[in-house]
């Protein structure tokens, strides 16, 4: 930005009261000083023998100082803040970019990557022969008038962050002209993995994993997944095409669609990062990747399997910071925190967690082992596969194709001076069995069930066939989660239950219709969702002489739940509720996470 525009910018801001005049005149007293700090940070690249230095306007500049805002000493002046006092005195609307909402053929197909780059314009929606592109200078016009006469289009203009349109630059365009290089050189090969052109496998040469495109293209997409927060990436062979879909907070999204020419080369790279078998078609295989972002490490668990039209793969993606917490950061309530703290304090005896895939067992796990590891114990585990690999831990993975197993893995353990044992999942009696010896003989179990919710758990080792007298000397207490959404904090706002939802939740309207629920509006935070992150809702059963009683006469579910609730217990239902009157999910949220029955 030239001279004029940043006087222009610096009125703005002082305007709108986000900078003083001291502040401003600091600014420009110190901006070379100020600039020459900021160039050291960033990367700089080389083109054609000459080094490029990055572009720093002067809303870099003042969004890197991290001033505080005016009367607040938690929020600082951001440069998103700063562009939308510039929008504003531009008169035209600021938009926070979803990447997720847009088409990736109309960002990359109307103008160029190098004149996308030089004006810092993206295109984000067509319709009709209306285009609207998101600039982060709404002063310069060069750029924009350039489309409107070399396309013909009618410009929308609206104002985003640089580093929002810069971030949409690199990451579609570098994945769809990768994607659109690799498609050029292999759009002649046969498709092998469609079962419906079976016929033509003679013919298929392998794909090189090696090709640098899309070397780029997969490295592009885990950037990508990692800045959406994604948990999981789908990459789904379809009829014509291949699907890329991100779960986030649970849910997923479609992102991009690629052509199917490119998909085996693109898995192959995949299967080479995992170190997979890349000849080997037929068979569902797993791997795993250890890469990093930010400095921060980060474990991707990869899994392919064979469909209709090819192979489907899954990556899941395990940030530490959210695969291990302090127990006190799951969401336990302060009740089922407490019954929780006493279970994995005990020197010896089984503990379960349960719920569906999915609900958070790993992350409940991990972050008690976690409290659990200091230097005088021995903690180990069995897992299928090693969720993530932790230095503090003994972590071994069962691999039942050569006879190693969760059950006489565990046997081994025994004679490795365990002090603490993980067992990923009791699947059979021998585990169940072993699982049980092993806490008998004075060591703490913890392991995870299947079943829908804490008293099920009980029968569930019945069925197994454990006896009702060895569940009894040995289980402390059950735990049964999921996870649900949390309304997005930017957006929030309150609301009231109606007389319906009450009735369907269980609780009395009288009391409940003057509470303040909270419930997110949507934003670009959000995506327009109204959720941000997830949190757990637990149900913690600790294993009473009462419920010792029950057990040992084999009653049913419905019984030892009586009994719990006698006692104090608190169901998923009941739970759910509490997280909901404090604010921290929705209505709808509970509904589909614990269903319509109380």
């Amino acid at each position: 930005m030239d001279d004029k525009i940043k006087k222009t910018i610096l009125k703005i801001l002082s305007s709108a009261g986000l900078l003083s005049k001291k502040q401003i005149e600091d600014i420009l007293s110190k901006e070379d000083l100020f600039r020459a700090r900021l160039l050291k940070s960033k990367s700089t690249t080389v083109r054609r023998g000459r080094l490029i230095q990055p572009d720093i306007s002067i809303i870099d500049l003042i969004s890197s100082l991290k001033l505080k805002m005016p009367g607040s000493e938690t929020r600082y002046l951001t440069e998103e803040i700063i562009m939308e006092e510039v929008a504003k005195y531009a008169g035209k609307p600021f938009i926070k970019i979803d990447p997720l909402k847009l088409d990736s053929d109309i960002v990359t197909k109307i103008f160029s990557r190098p004149y996308a780059i030089k004006h810092q314009l993206v295109s984000i929606n067509l319709s009709g022969n209306t285009l609207t592109v998101a600039t982060s200078n709404p002063f310069e016009s060069e750029g924009i008038e350039g489309i409107r006469q070399s396309k013909g289009y009618d410009i929308d203009m609206v104002v985003s962050t640089k580093s929002d349109i810069m971030k949409i630059i690199t990451e579609f365009y570098g994945f769809k002209s990768s994607i659109a290089a690799a498609h050029s050189e292999l759009s002649s090969q046969i498709d092998l993995g469609n079962l419906e052109q079976y016929i033509k496998l003679k013919s298929i040469s392998e794909l090189g994993a090696t090709d640098q495109h899309i070397i780029n293209a997969v490295e592009y997409l885990l950037h990508y997944a990692y800045s959406q927060r994604a948990s999981d990436i789908h990459i789904e062979p379809k009829r014509e095409y291949s699907l890329i879909r991100f779960r986030i907070d649970g849910i997923l999204h479609n992102i991009h669609k690629m052509p199917k020419a490119v998909h085996p080369a693109f898995l192959s790279r995949i299967k080479t990062l995992s170190r997979m078998d890349i000849a080997e078609k037929r068979r569902p295989q797993d791997g795993r990747i250890k890469t990093d972002q930010d400095g921060k490490e980060i474990e991707l668990r990869v899994s392919t399997l064979p469909v209709s039209f090819g192979e489907k793969v899954v990556i899941r993606i395990f940030d530490p910071a959210i695969l291990m917490q302090d127990v006190e950061k799951l969401g336990f309530l302060k009740r089922e925190l407490d019954l929780f703290k006493s279970f994995i304090s005990a020197p010896y005896g089984l503990i379960l967690v349960t719920g569906p895939t999915g609900s958070g067992k790993t992350t409940t796990l991990y972050s008690a082992l976690k409290t659990l590891s200091t230097p005088d114990v021995n903690l180990t585990t069995i897992e299928d596969p090693i969720e993530m690999i932790y230095e503090d831990f003994n972590q071994t993975a069962i691999q039942p194709q050569i006879g190693i197993t969760f059950a006489n893995s565990l046997r081994t353990i025994l004679r490795q001076d365990p002090d603490i044992i993980m067992v990923g999942e009791i699947r059979d009696l021998e585990t169940a069995d072993n699982a049980i010896q092993a806490a008998l003989t004075g060591h703490l179990v913890m392991s995870t069930l299947h079943t829908n919710d804490a008293p099920s758990s009980v029968t569930r080792l019945l069925d197994l066939g454990i006896q009702p007298f060895l569940i009894n000397s040995t289980l402390i207490g059950v735990v049964a989660q999921r996870l649900v959404r949390k309304v997005c904090e930017y957006c929030a706002e309150w609301y009231h239950l109606s007389e319906d939802e009450c009735r369907i939740l269980g609780i009395n309207y009288e009391k409940a219709k003057n509470m303040n629920i909270s419930i997110g509006r949507g934003c670009p935070q959000c995506r327009g969702t109204g959720y941000l992150g997830r949190t757990g809702i637990f149900e913690v059963m600790e294993i009473t002489e009462k419920i010792r009683a029950a057990v040992e006469s084999t009653a049913t579910p419905a019984k030892i739940r009586q009994i719990a609730k006698s006692e104090g217990f608190v169901t998923l239902r009941e739970s759910a509720i509490k997280v909901l009157l404090k604010g921290i999910t929705t209505f709808d949220e509970i509904v589909r996470v614990t269903g319509l029955l109380t």
